[in-house]
């Protein structure tokens, strides 16, 4: 049943579904840009710089008002509306094309554009209910779950033959991913309570900063399992062992960032900027592995078991049964 449920997702080639894997790897590319963007802004104190939504000072572009903290506000807000346009053509020409596509990928590109509209509704309370921190949070968290959505149907859609060897990676990879999905909540957390600043001056907060720094612990013990597992797994498609290396840097940097904004106490944005961007990326790693270890399995099964009828019996052209030989 397994490498049934699995062939599901394995379509030939067409030009509908080439240009859809584009269109969603490059919107996954623009999130990525935008959650760095989203943090610059709050970073700067720029996430009150436009006071009403969802114009800015009742304009679509504030020219009198434009400064820099202003154009960082505008910017986020223009470069999330044009996602939601992009998310719109994603489900539009999904279901035009259905039957040249897998027939999940309909329903999963409706997803995506609920989450980008449930976030655009997130974005405008973030505004009118004044930087609330539970609602920051979730926004942060909605965005990587829209992230998370469009590498998922990504990685579906991406040509690949897998070698049939990933076998126990998949569900290391699937568990480092949740692990550092908690912990970019954590860490969203820890910035929209400014929790380091209270925990240092006024020894407030320090509880979700310490949950912060002990998250460290799961999230990086299962990456560096995933990379040294990669390692010493000689028949693992290139592919996934590039994802493995690449997984194995970022968390090495995204630790060394997380030192250095500590010691800094958040006072160089770029760093700060640069923590949640790298966070994100390697969390972008480990899901797209995932998604490419779980179709590996079919390729693990095909060595396994000689190809054979799915049912017991098949129909000869002219309608007898026979049986398989």
């Amino acid at each position: 049943m397994t490498d049934v449920f699995f062939h599901r997702f394995e379509v030939e080639p067409s030009r509908p579904r080439e240009f859809i894997c584009r269109l969603v790897l490059g919107m996954a590319l623009e999130t990525l840009f935008l959650m760095a963007l989203g943090s610059a802004t709050r970073v700067m104190n720029a996430g009150l710089a436009c006071p009403d939504w969802p114009l800015c000072y009742g304009e679509l572009v504030p020219h009198q008002q434009m400064n820099f903290q202003v154009f960082l506000e505008w910017f986020h807000r223009l470069t999330a509306s044009s996602m939601g346009v992009f998310a719109i053509a994603l489900v539009i020409l999904s279901w035009w094309h259905r039957r040249a596509l897998p027939g999940w990928l309909p329903w999963a590109s409706t997803l995506a554009l609920g989450l980008i509209v449930f976030q655009g509704v997130l974005g405008g309370l973030t505004v009118t209910e004044l930087l609330r921190f539970d609602i920051v949070t979730a926004h942060l968290a909605t965005a990587l779950l829209f992230f998370i959505t469009l590498l998922t149907i990504g990685g579906f859609l991406l040509p690949y033959r897998g070698t049939g060897s990933a076998g126990k990676l998949r569900w290391v990879a699937l568990f480092a991913a949740v692990m550092v999905y908690l912990q970019s909540i954590l860490g969203a957390l820890v910035a929209s309570q400014w929790a380091l600043h209270q925990c240092l001056s006024m020894a407030n907060l320090c509880r979700v900063m310490n949950s912060h720094i002990a998250g460290v612990v799961p999230a990086t013990g299962g990456t560096l399992a995933l990379v040294v597992m990669a390692w010493r797994t000689p028949a693992l498609h290139p592919t996934l062992r590039r994802l493995a290396n690449l997984a194995g840097g970022l968390v090495i940097l995204q630790i060394l960032l997380g030192v250095a904004t500590f010691k800094l106490r958040l006072q160089v944005e770029p760093l700060t900027v640069a923590h949640q961007a790298v966070g994100a990326g390697l969390l972008g790693t480990l899901v797209l592995f995932t998604v490419l270890a779980l179709r590996d399995v079919p390729a693990s099964i095909s060595q396994v078991v000689p190809s054979r009828p799915l049912l017991s019996e098949s129909m000869r052209d002219d309608g007898t049964k026979s049986l398989p030989v």
